[in-house]
C-alpha cells in the first residue's frame, strides 16, 4: 500500500509537469529554457543562504529569524569592499567575515543562554532583525546598491543552442551552489567538526563528557551559517541588489526552503530550493498574478504529506 500511494504521488504531480513543460516548450521554447535556468540560478542563490540557516535552525534547532538581516548586512558591506578594493573576492570575504561575526556575538551573547527556548529566541531574533535593518537604513539609506560583477564574469555567453545568449555571471552561480553544498555535506558527513556538531545536538551533555567543548562547537557552527547568509548577500548583490526588504524576502525563502526540503538535510535544502526558485520563476513568467500562491500551494502540500520535508527525518 505504501509503494502504491508514492506511485500514486510520483504521477499525480509527474504528469501535469511533464504536460506543462510539453506545451512551455512547443508554445515558446527560448522563454521556457530561459525561465528554467533563471529558477535554478534563482535557487542557487536560495540555497546559499537557506544552507547557512539550515545549520542554524535546521541542525542546532536554534529559530534566528535575523538571518535575513544578516544577507542585508553581508551584502552591504560586500558592495562597500568592492567599491574600495575594487575586488569582487574580498567582498565576497568582507560580507561573509561581517556576518559571521556578527552572528557569533548572536551566539555567544543569546542563544548559548536560551537552549530549548523556541518562543524566546524567535522573539528576540525579531527584535534583532528590525533593528540591525533599521541601523542600516540609518546608516546607509533606502536607495537601491548594486554591485558590478568581476570582469571575468561579466557579460553574456554567446551562441548558445536556442536561447543565443545568457548572462556569465548568473550561470556562474550554479557551480558557486554545488561546490558550497558538496563543502558543506562533507564538513557535516565526513569530517570529526561535522561528527561532533550532530552528537552536540543529540546529547550535549554526553559530548560535554567527552571533553568537547561544546560551547566553541556551537559558536563556530552557528558563525558558519551566518557568515553563509553574507555570503549569499554579496554573491545577491550583483543579480538582485541590496535594499530595505530583501531580508525579509531572503528570510522567507530560507524558510520556505528548510521546511520543503528537511530540517537539518543539506541535500533536503537543495531540493527544496530548486523547487522553491523553479516555481518562483516559472510562476513569474507564465502567471505573474498567482506567482507567490505557487509557492505556498508547495509548501502546503509538502506539509500535508510529508509534515518533516522532504529529506527531514525526526529530530
Amino acid at each position: 500500500m505504501t509503494r502504491f500511494w508514492k506511485w500514486f504521488w510520483v504521477l499525480l504531480i509527474g504528469i501535469p509537469i511533464v504536460a506543462l513543460s510539453a506545451w512551455g516548450l512547443q508554445d515558446d521554447a527560448r522563454l521556457f529554457v530561459v525561465t528554467f535556468l533563471n529558477g535554478l540560478t534563482l535557487a542557487s542563490l536560495y540555497f546559499i543562504v537557506a544552507s547557512g540557516f539550515t545549520l542554524v535552525f535546521g541542525l542546532m534547532r536554534n529559530v534566528n529569524l535575523a538571518h535575513g538581516s544578516l544577507y542585508l548586512l553581508g551584502g552591504y558591506l560586500g558592495f562597500f569592499a568592492a567599491q574600495f578594493t575594487g575586488s569582487w573576492l574580498l567582498a565576497l570575504a568582507a560580507g561573509f567575515a561581517a556576518a559571521a561575526v556578527v552572528g557569533l556575538a548572536m551566539q555567544v551573547s543569546i542563544f548559548r543562554f536560551m537552549p530549548g527556548q523556541d518562543l524566546r529566541q524567535t522573539l528576540v531574533t525579531i527584535a534583532l532583525s528590525i533593528v540591525i535593518a533599521d541601523c542600516l537604513m540609518w546608516a546607509i539609506g533606502a536607495q537601491v546598491h548594486q554591485m558590478s560583477p568581476p570582469p571575468w564574469l561579466d557579460g553574456p555567453i554567446r551562441n548558445l543552442p536556442l536561447i543565443r545568449a545568457y548572462s556569465t555571471y548568473r550561470l556562474s552561480l550554479l557551480p558557486i551552489g554545488i561546490v558550497i553544498g558538496v563543502a558543506l555535506w562533507l564538513l557535516l558527513n565526513r569530517t570529526r567538526v561535522g561528527m561532533m556538531i550532530r552528537a552536540g545536538v543529540d546529547d550535549r551533555a554526553m559530548l560535554a563528557a567527552a571533553g568537547v567543548n561544546v560551547n566553541l562547537v556551537f559558536a563556530t557552527t552557528f558563525a558558519i551559517g551566518a557568515g553563509l547568509a553574507g555570503l549569499g548577500g554579496v554573491i545577491g548583490a550583483v543579480e538582485l541588489s541590496m535594499v530595505p526588504g530583501e531580508d525579509t524576502r531572503l528570510l522567507l525563502a530560507s524558510l520556505v526552503v528548510v521546511i520543503v526540503g528537511g530540517m537539518g538535510s543539506v541535500i533536503g535544502a537543495a531540493i527544496g530550493a530548486a523547487i522553491f526558485g523553479l516555481a518562483e520563476t516559472y510562476g513569474l513568467a507564465y502567471a505573474p498574478t498567482y506567482s507567490v500562491v505557487f509557492t505556498f500551494v508547495i509548501l502546503v502540500l509538502v506539509l500535508a504529506f510529508r509534515p518533516r520535508g522532504i529529506l527531514g527525518r525526526p529530530a
